[in-house]
């Protein structure tokens, strides 16, 4: 079968089939897949690539990156997410050759113990924002944030959710479902991902009409955020004071979910029932998390694959640009998981 066959029946370019076969990373989705379809449909094999015209794809670089975990303890088990991620995504592209190396320091004062002796190409910041004076010493090193806790004057480039679509998106789906009266409740509202969610649910619901109430716990600064634990012994407060509230918030919106399995307990115990007395949408979706609560409320899903993809990818082009001046912030829209009917 000719490769102009297969492109009249996907209803594709000649090229566009080409390049299906060297280069499917470059063809849009739709596409790829009716190519595909087609080929298997007429048992089309494409020739060894020794033996293909056209462009050939080209092994990646072999790149040494570091992951810095700021203001967290070594040999965290909780820790091991990214790399979890990145072997997930290596597996789906075996272009993707990063030598991932995890690094850790107990202050934003300091540099990861050793970090020189690694020889890295580019370095991810996750945590605690470094102290300027740090980040000076990186100024040779191509590096990107990522995630959490990034400040509005964080002078580099970084890779996060996007924060305030997840509080609007929680906002609609509560209206849609017909609650008049909600609730924001947040055991930690000074985290600044969460300060950013609480603020964006609070004015899109008030912009939907809805009466809004805020239950927000008190601030530990003290609190590393990479090792934040469910603050039991707050949830009961925090439900006393959303059940003190009047009009009754029948939806709530938690903006992250460290907390919200030890806040669903102390609501169940206060006598209330997730269906009949309230309805909650968790501004994060961790599955693990997620399938240990007593009920499962709508989860609003961050994306994490794609963040960490995107990091990665964002990383290696700065690597390969260093010249490019320009501070670029790049954001992932969330999802919507319904609760399951």
């Amino acid at each position: 079968m000719l490769i102009t066959e297969i492109a009249k029946k996907a209803r594709v370019s000649p090229a566009t089939v080409s390049r299906a076969i060297n280069q499917p990373q470059i063809v849009a989705a739709d596409s790829l897949a009716r190519i595909r379809s087609v080929m298997e449909a007429n048992n089309y094999v494409p020739a060894p690539l020794s033996r293909r015209r056209g462009p050939k794809p080209r092994a990646a670089e072999l790149r040494r990156i570091g992951v810095w975990f700021v203001g967290a303890r070594p040999n965290n088990p909780s820790l091991n997410w990214f790399h979890d991620q990145l072997l997930h995504a290596q597996s789906n592209d075996p272009r993707l050759r990063i030598d991932l190396r995890v690094l850790f320091s107990n202050s934003p004062e300091e540099l990861p113990a050793g970090w020189s002796g690694e020889k890295l190409d580019g370095l991810i910041l996750q945590g605690v924002e470094p102290a300027p004076s740090v980040l000076a010493r990186l100024r040779d090193l191509p590096h990107v944030w990522f995630m959490t806790r990034r400040s509005e004057t964080y002078p580099g480039d970084f890779v996060e959710p996007a924060n305030e679509e997840n509080g609007r998106l929680a906002a609609d789906h509560l209206a849609e479902q017909g609650h008049r009266t909600v609730a924001v409740v947040s055991a930690d509202p000074h985290y600044s991902a969460v300060a950013r969610r609480v603020v964006a649910f609070q004015q899109r619901a008030r912009e939907l009409g809805l009466k809004v109430h805020s239950v927000l716990g008190r601030p530990n600064p003290a609190v590393s955020y990479l090792e934040l634990m469910p603050a039991h012994e707050e949830s009961e407060t925090l439900v006393g004071t959303l059940l003190a509230a009047t009009p009754r918030a029948t939806g709530l919106y938690l903006p992250v979910d460290h907390f919200c399995g030890a806040f669903f307990r102390a609501l169940r115990a206060a006598g209330q029932r997730p269906g009949d007395d309230y309805a909650a949408v968790i501004g994060n979706y961790n599955p693990i998390v997620y399938h240990n609560l007593d009920h499962s409320p709508a989860a609003i899903d961050i994306n994490l694959p794609t963040l960490v993809r995107k990091v990665v990818d964002h990383l290696i082009w700065k690597i390969e640009n260093r010249g490019v001046v320009g501070r670029i912030g790049i954001t992932v829209s969330p999802t919507l998981r319904p609760a399951p009917r």
